[in-house]
Protein backbone atom coordinates (compact mmCIF):
# COMPACT_ATOMS: atom_id res chain seq x y z
CA UNK A 1 0.00 0.00 0.00
CA UNK A 2 3.07 2.25 0.58
CA UNK A 3 4.62 1.72 -2.62
CA UNK A 4 0.68 2.43 -4.50
CA UNK A 5 0.69 5.93 -1.95
CA UNK A 6 3.57 6.99 -3.09
CA UNK A 7 3.23 6.49 -6.79
CA UNK A 8 0.03 7.73 -6.72
CA UNK A 9 0.97 10.98 -5.30
CA UNK A 10 4.09 11.16 -7.66
CA UNK A 11 0.97 11.08 -10.50
CA UNK A 12 -0.87 13.72 -8.65
CA UNK A 13 2.22 15.77 -8.79
CA UNK A 14 3.69 15.10 -12.45
CA UNK A 15 -0.45 15.67 -13.49
CA UNK A 16 -0.48 19.16 -11.90
CA UNK A 17 2.89 19.95 -13.24
CA UNK A 18 2.01 18.75 -16.84
CA UNK A 19 -0.80 21.00 -16.58
CA UNK A 20 1.05 24.07 -15.78
CA UNK A 21 3.49 22.97 -18.52
CA UNK A 22 0.62 23.01 -21.49
CA UNK A 23 -1.09 26.32 -20.26
CA UNK A 24 1.70 27.61 -20.46
CA UNK A 25 2.21 26.16 -23.92
CA UNK A 26 -0.30 28.39 -25.73
CA UNK A 27 0.41 31.44 -23.58
CA UNK A 28 4.09 31.75 -24.87
CA UNK A 29 3.01 31.73 -28.60
CA UNK A 30 3.89 34.51 -30.81
CA UNK A 31 1.42 37.10 -30.62
CA UNK A 32 -2.15 37.41 -29.01
CA UNK A 33 -4.22 34.16 -28.43
CA UNK A 34 -7.28 35.92 -28.97
CA UNK A 35 -6.03 37.55 -32.13
CA UNK A 36 -4.77 34.10 -33.22
CA UNK A 37 -8.20 32.38 -32.85
CA UNK A 38 -9.99 35.45 -34.46
CA UNK A 39 -8.15 35.20 -37.35
CA UNK A 40 -6.58 38.11 -39.95
CA UNK A 41 -9.71 39.62 -40.62
CA UNK A 42 -10.86 40.25 -37.37
CA UNK A 43 -11.71 43.81 -35.96
CA UNK A 44 -10.14 44.97 -32.86
CA UNK A 45 -13.98 45.12 -31.68
CA UNK A 46 -14.12 41.18 -32.31
CA UNK A 47 -11.10 40.72 -30.62
CA UNK A 48 -11.89 42.39 -27.43
CA UNK A 49 -14.84 40.62 -27.28
CA UNK A 50 -13.34 37.04 -27.94
CA UNK A 51 -10.82 38.24 -24.78
CA UNK A 52 -13.31 38.77 -22.54
CA UNK A 53 -15.22 35.60 -24.15
CA UNK A 54 -12.60 33.58 -23.27
CA UNK A 55 -11.47 35.43 -19.83
CA UNK A 56 -7.71 36.40 -21.34
CA UNK A 57 -8.61 39.70 -19.82
CA UNK A 58 -7.76 38.77 -16.28
CA UNK A 59 -4.23 37.80 -15.34
CA UNK A 60 -2.39 34.48 -15.79
CA UNK A 61 -2.56 33.15 -12.33
CA UNK A 62 -6.12 33.82 -12.48
CA UNK A 63 -6.63 31.92 -16.14
CA UNK A 64 -5.02 29.32 -14.86
CA UNK A 65 -6.76 28.89 -11.61
CA UNK A 66 -10.19 29.13 -13.14
CA UNK A 67 -9.14 26.70 -15.80
CA UNK A 68 -7.58 23.70 -12.99
CA UNK A 69 -10.95 24.15 -11.14
CA UNK A 70 -13.10 23.56 -14.62
CA UNK A 71 -10.97 20.30 -15.05
CA UNK A 72 -11.33 19.26 -11.45
CA UNK A 73 -14.89 19.21 -12.19
CA UNK A 74 -14.97 17.61 -15.39
CA UNK A 75 -15.17 20.70 -17.62
CA UNK A 76 -12.79 20.91 -20.50
CA UNK A 77 -14.63 24.12 -22.10
CA UNK A 78 -16.66 24.80 -24.99
CA UNK A 79 -15.48 24.84 -28.59
CA UNK A 80 -14.83 28.24 -30.24
CA UNK A 81 -16.06 27.15 -33.66
CA UNK A 82 -18.64 24.62 -33.25
CA UNK A 83 -19.94 25.94 -29.28
CA UNK A 84 -20.01 22.35 -28.23
CA UNK A 85 -18.43 20.98 -25.44
CA UNK A 86 -14.78 19.90 -25.71
CA UNK A 87 -15.92 16.95 -23.20
CA UNK A 88 -18.29 15.89 -25.90
CA UNK A 89 -16.18 16.11 -28.90
CA UNK A 90 -13.20 14.45 -27.20
CA UNK A 91 -15.44 11.61 -25.77
CA UNK A 92 -17.07 10.55 -29.71
CA UNK A 93 -13.34 10.83 -30.98
CA UNK A 94 -12.18 8.73 -28.10
CA UNK A 95 -14.93 6.23 -29.68
CA UNK A 96 -12.78 6.11 -32.64
CA UNK A 97 -9.10 6.16 -31.42
CA UNK A 98 -9.52 3.90 -28.46
CA UNK A 99 -10.96 0.81 -30.34
CA UNK A 100 -8.51 1.26 -33.28
CA UNK A 101 -5.43 1.06 -30.57
CA UNK A 102 -6.84 -1.97 -29.05
CA UNK A 103 -7.21 -3.62 -32.29
CA UNK A 104 -3.87 -2.90 -33.44
CA UNK A 105 -2.42 -3.70 -29.79
CA UNK A 106 -4.35 -7.27 -30.46
CA UNK A 107 -2.54 -7.37 -33.77
CA UNK A 108 0.92 -6.63 -32.50
CA UNK A 109 0.38 -8.87 -29.48
CA UNK A 110 -0.61 -11.58 -31.80
CA UNK A 111 2.01 -11.43 -34.21
CA UNK A 112 4.64 -9.95 -32.03
CA UNK A 113 4.57 -12.40 -29.20
CA UNK A 114 4.59 -15.48 -30.92
CA UNK A 115 6.96 -14.71 -33.72
CA UNK A 116 9.35 -13.84 -30.67
CA UNK A 117 9.34 -16.88 -29.19
CA UNK A 118 9.63 -18.61 -32.86
CA UNK A 119 12.84 -16.72 -33.39
CA UNK A 120 14.25 -17.81 -30.16
CA UNK A 121 13.07 -21.61 -30.54
CA UNK A 122 13.64 -21.92 -34.12
CA UNK A 123 16.71 -24.59 -34.83
CA UNK A 124 17.53 -23.09 -38.16
CA UNK A 125 19.74 -20.19 -38.34
CA UNK A 126 18.51 -19.23 -41.90
CA UNK A 127 14.79 -19.30 -40.17
CA UNK A 128 15.88 -17.08 -37.14
CA UNK A 129 18.26 -14.42 -39.44
CA UNK A 130 14.54 -14.28 -41.42
CA UNK A 131 12.50 -13.56 -38.90
CA UNK A 132 15.05 -11.20 -37.24
CA UNK A 133 14.99 -9.24 -41.12
CA UNK A 134 11.40 -9.02 -41.21
CA UNK A 135 11.16 -7.55 -37.78
CA UNK A 136 13.81 -4.99 -38.47
CA UNK A 137 12.03 -4.55 -42.28
CA UNK A 138 8.65 -4.21 -40.42
CA UNK A 139 9.88 -1.50 -37.64
CA UNK A 140 11.14 0.52 -40.21
CA UNK A 141 8.65 1.15 -42.53
CA UNK A 142 6.71 4.53 -42.03
CA UNK A 143 2.73 4.63 -41.09
CA UNK A 144 2.07 6.60 -44.14
CA UNK A 145 3.41 4.51 -46.78
CA UNK A 146 2.65 1.20 -44.75
CA UNK A 147 -1.37 1.91 -44.65
CA UNK A 148 -0.91 3.45 -48.47
CA UNK A 149 0.18 -0.02 -49.61
CA UNK A 150 -2.23 -2.00 -47.41
CA UNK A 151 -4.70 0.79 -49.21
CA UNK A 152 -3.13 -0.39 -52.20
CA UNK A 153 -3.69 -4.30 -51.84
CA UNK A 154 -7.14 -4.67 -49.81
CA UNK A 155 -9.29 -1.47 -50.24
CA UNK A 156 -12.67 -1.55 -52.36
CA UNK A 157 -12.54 0.07 -55.39
CA UNK A 158 -8.24 0.78 -55.72
CA UNK A 159 -6.84 -2.47 -54.10
CA UNK A 160 -6.12 -5.30 -55.66
CA UNK A 161 -8.29 -7.50 -53.54
CA UNK A 162 -11.03 -4.90 -52.86
CA UNK A 163 -12.67 -6.65 -49.31
CA UNK A 164 -12.27 -3.71 -46.86
CA UNK A 165 -13.17 -0.21 -47.05
CA UNK A 166 -10.11 2.78 -46.96
CA UNK A 167 -12.03 5.32 -46.10
CA UNK A 168 -14.35 6.91 -43.12
CA UNK A 169 -16.02 5.82 -40.36
CA UNK A 170 -20.16 4.67 -39.69
CA UNK A 171 -21.99 8.01 -38.64
CA UNK A 172 -24.08 6.29 -36.55
CA UNK A 173 -21.02 5.04 -34.43
CA UNK A 174 -20.71 1.66 -33.32
CA UNK A 175 -24.90 1.38 -33.56
CA UNK A 176 -23.27 -1.11 -36.54
CA UNK A 177 -20.84 -2.79 -35.27
CA UNK A 178 -19.64 -4.86 -38.31
CA UNK A 179 -19.47 -1.57 -40.25
CA UNK A 180 -17.36 -0.13 -37.48
CA UNK A 181 -14.92 -3.08 -37.61
CA UNK A 182 -14.90 -3.46 -41.27
CA UNK A 183 -13.41 0.27 -41.64
CA UNK A 184 -11.18 -0.36 -38.34
CA UNK A 185 -9.12 -2.72 -40.10
CA UNK A 186 -6.69 -1.35 -42.29
CA UNK A 187 -6.20 1.26 -39.66
CA UNK A 188 -5.47 -1.28 -37.44
CA UNK A 189 -3.57 -3.68 -39.36
CA UNK A 190 -0.84 -0.54 -40.17
CA UNK A 191 -0.21 0.24 -36.56
CA UNK A 192 -0.20 -3.51 -35.60
CA UNK A 193 2.01 -4.71 -37.91
CA UNK A 194 4.66 -1.89 -36.94
CA UNK A 195 4.28 -2.43 -33.50
CA UNK A 196 4.33 -5.63 -33.24
CA UNK A 197 7.75 -6.14 -35.00
CA UNK A 198 9.22 -4.15 -32.12
CA UNK A 199 7.69 -6.41 -29.74
CA UNK A 200 8.77 -9.35 -31.63
CA UNK A 201 12.36 -7.87 -31.01
CA UNK A 202 11.94 -7.35 -27.46
CA UNK A 203 10.53 -10.74 -26.87
CA UNK A 204 13.23 -12.30 -28.69
CA UNK A 205 15.59 -10.79 -26.61
CA UNK A 206 13.57 -11.17 -23.49
CA UNK A 207 13.63 -14.95 -23.91
CA UNK A 208 17.23 -15.18 -25.72
CA UNK A 209 18.39 -14.08 -22.07
CA UNK A 210 16.31 -16.51 -20.01
CA UNK A 211 17.01 -19.53 -22.42
CA UNK A 212 21.17 -18.96 -21.23
CA UNK A 213 20.15 -19.17 -17.85
CA UNK A 214 19.39 -22.17 -15.84
CA UNK A 215 15.54 -21.76 -15.08
CA UNK A 216 14.87 -22.96 -18.66
CA UNK A 217 17.59 -26.17 -17.87
CA UNK A 218 15.64 -26.84 -14.32
CA UNK A 219 12.35 -26.77 -16.56
CA UNK A 220 14.00 -29.25 -19.02
CA UNK A 221 14.92 -31.57 -16.13
CA UNK A 222 11.65 -31.78 -14.72
CA UNK A 223 10.79 -33.67 -18.21
CA UNK A 224 9.34 -30.53 -20.02
CA UNK A 225 11.01 -30.17 -24.09
CA UNK A 226 12.51 -26.98 -24.62
CA UNK A 227 9.44 -25.30 -26.64
CA UNK A 228 7.34 -25.92 -23.80
CA UNK A 229 9.80 -24.97 -21.25
CA UNK A 230 10.45 -21.28 -23.16
CA UNK A 231 6.95 -20.86 -23.91
CA UNK A 232 5.66 -21.67 -19.69
CA UNK A 233 8.38 -20.77 -18.09
CA UNK A 234 10.81 -18.71 -20.27
CA UNK A 235 7.26 -16.03 -21.14
CA UNK A 236 5.95 -16.10 -17.63
CA UNK A 237 9.31 -15.11 -16.47
CA UNK A 238 9.75 -12.59 -19.00
CA UNK A 239 6.03 -11.19 -18.57
CA UNK A 240 6.84 -8.29 -15.88
CA UNK A 241 9.15 -6.47 -18.79
CA UNK A 242 6.48 -7.78 -22.00
CA UNK A 243 3.84 -5.84 -19.70
CA UNK A 244 5.77 -2.53 -18.94
CA UNK A 245 6.64 -2.67 -22.93
CA UNK A 246 2.79 -3.75 -24.22
CA UNK A 247 1.68 -0.64 -21.53
CA UNK A 248 4.06 2.11 -22.37
CA UNK A 249 3.63 1.20 -26.02
CA UNK A 250 0.24 1.46 -25.62
CA UNK A 251 -0.01 4.66 -24.42
CA UNK A 252 2.47 6.16 -27.20
CA UNK A 253 0.64 4.20 -29.91
CA UNK A 254 -2.02 7.42 -30.24
CA UNK A 255 1.05 9.54 -31.74
CA UNK A 256 1.03 6.92 -34.17
CA UNK A 257 -2.95 7.29 -34.34
CA UNK A 258 -2.60 10.63 -35.65
CA UNK A 259 -1.01 9.93 -39.20
CA UNK A 260 -3.42 6.46 -39.70
CA UNK A 261 -6.73 8.49 -38.23
CA UNK A 262 -5.66 10.91 -40.87
CA UNK A 263 -4.73 8.91 -43.76
CA UNK A 264 -7.86 6.69 -43.25
CA UNK A 265 -10.23 9.50 -42.62
CA UNK A 266 -11.36 8.73 -39.19
CA UNK A 267 -12.60 10.96 -36.87
CA UNK A 268 -10.27 10.36 -33.74
CA UNK A 269 -8.92 11.90 -30.87
CA UNK A 270 -5.36 12.48 -33.49
CA UNK A 271 -7.31 14.14 -36.55
CA UNK A 272 -9.55 16.32 -34.49
CA UNK A 273 -6.07 17.61 -32.48
CA UNK A 274 -5.08 18.32 -35.77
CA UNK A 275 -8.22 19.53 -37.54
CA UNK A 276 -8.58 22.29 -34.15
CA UNK A 277 -4.79 23.69 -34.23
CA UNK A 278 -5.42 24.17 -37.96
CA UNK A 279 -8.74 26.06 -37.32
CA UNK A 280 -6.92 27.99 -34.16
CA UNK A 281 -9.40 26.60 -32.02
CA UNK A 282 -6.78 26.70 -29.16
CA UNK A 283 -8.75 26.53 -26.26
CA UNK A 284 -10.24 23.16 -27.09
CA UNK A 285 -6.60 22.24 -27.94
CA UNK A 286 -5.47 23.13 -24.91
CA UNK A 287 -8.12 20.79 -22.71
CA UNK A 288 -7.20 17.71 -25.60
CA UNK A 289 -3.55 18.20 -24.87
CA UNK A 290 -4.10 17.82 -21.10
CA UNK A 291 -5.96 15.19 -21.51
CA UNK A 292 -3.66 13.14 -24.00
CA UNK A 293 -0.99 13.56 -20.83
CA UNK A 294 -3.20 12.89 -18.34
CA UNK A 295 -3.46 9.24 -20.16
CA UNK A 296 -0.07 8.80 -20.65
CA UNK A 297 0.41 9.21 -17.14
CA UNK A 298 -2.26 7.57 -15.98
CA UNK A 299 -0.99 4.65 -18.25
CA UNK A 300 2.68 4.61 -16.77
CA UNK A 301 1.01 4.53 -13.31
CA UNK A 302 -0.80 1.14 -13.96
CA UNK A 303 2.36 -0.10 -15.66
CA UNK A 304 3.66 0.48 -12.57
CA UNK A 305 1.43 -0.95 -10.08
CA UNK A 306 1.12 -4.33 -12.47
CA UNK A 307 4.81 -4.59 -12.61
CA UNK A 308 5.02 -5.09 -8.93
CA UNK A 309 2.08 -7.25 -8.56
CA UNK A 310 3.83 -9.46 -11.46
CA UNK A 311 7.60 -9.02 -9.92
CA UNK A 312 7.36 -9.44 -5.72
CA UNK A 313 11.10 -9.88 -5.98
CA UNK A 314 11.32 -5.64 -6.21
CA UNK A 315 8.99 -5.66 -2.86
CA UNK A 316 11.45 -7.39 -1.08
CA UNK A 317 14.13 -5.58 -2.60
CA UNK A 318 12.42 -2.40 -1.48
CA UNK A 319 11.93 -3.68 1.64
CA UNK A 320 15.71 -4.34 2.01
Amino acid sequence: MRFVVRRLMLFVVALFGMSILVFAALRVLPGDVASVMAGMNATPQQIARLRAQLGLDRSLGRQYVDWLASLLHGDLGTSVLTGRSVGSQVGSRSSVTFPLILAAMAVAMALGIPLGCEAVLARSPHVRALLHAASIVAGSIPALWGGLLLIMLFSRGSGLVGILPSQGFPQDGWHDVLSCLASLALPALTLGIIVGSGLMRYTRSSLGGLVSSGFIDMAMACGMTRRRAVIRVGLRLAAPQLVSVIGLTFAQMITGAMVVENLFALPGLGAGLIADVGNRDLIAVQSQLFMLVAFFLAMGFLVDILHRALDPRLGKEGER
